[in-house]
């Protein structure tokens, strides 16, 4: 049996988009909970984080802890094929962006913690890290030029499957945190 990402992407995001907003915002505040307890974001000075667009788990509660736990907070912008990450002190100081998602409105200061913690997006994901994300190829780039980041991804329950297959691109995440997504 071949694996078709195409057809697990349309299935993930038709499940997202069945979510009603108080199913995504339970699930939200569960996930920053869980998150902000995780070693991995304990031993971090910084974070690159992302902001969400559509149904993706909601991070600004998660990234207003780090500020407030006293670490830096970068989020990506998106330059042709290219993501850098950009210091945000100000979370407002955003706009849309690439595919509509929230960026900062400046284009610096470039983010420079070779060690920070990157906060992964994706579609699906399995126990061992793979993901499947939108297709961009945007984290495997970067992280592929910078490979001493520990990363962290944040998913609905419905979102972890048992194994992914992925190509050898595809870098795996060090912790998958999910919540289950209560009844409606």
């Amino acid at each position: 049996m071949s694996f078709d990402k195409k057809a697990l992407r349309r299935e993930i995001k038709a499940k997202k988009a069945a979510m009603s907003a108080e199913q995504i915002e339970a699930c939200s505040r569960e996930l920053t909970r869980k998150a902000l307890e995780s070693e991995l974001y304990k031993n971090a000075k910084s974070v690159y984080g992302y902001l969400p667009y559509n149904q993706e788990v909601r991070t600004w509660d998660f990234l207003r802890a780090a500020q407030a736990d006293g670490k830096r907070v970068a989020v990506p912008k998106v330059y042709g094929d290219i993501m850098r990450f950009i210091w945000l002190d100000d979370l407002d100081a955003v706009s849309l962006g690439y595919c509509d998602i929230p960026e900062p409105t400046a284009d610096g200061p470039e983010a420079d913690d070779t060690t920070a913690l990157v906060l992964m997006p994706g579609l699906a994901f399995d126990p061992e890290g793979h993901r499947i994300g939108y297709g961009g190829g945007f984290y495997d780039k970067f992280l592929a030029t910078e490979q001493n980041h520990p990363t962290l991804a944040l998913c609905y329950g419905f979102q972890m499957l048992k194994k992914l297959e992925t190509d050898a691109h595809d870098i795996p995440v060090d912790q998958v945190i999910w919540a289950d997504v209560p009844e409606a």
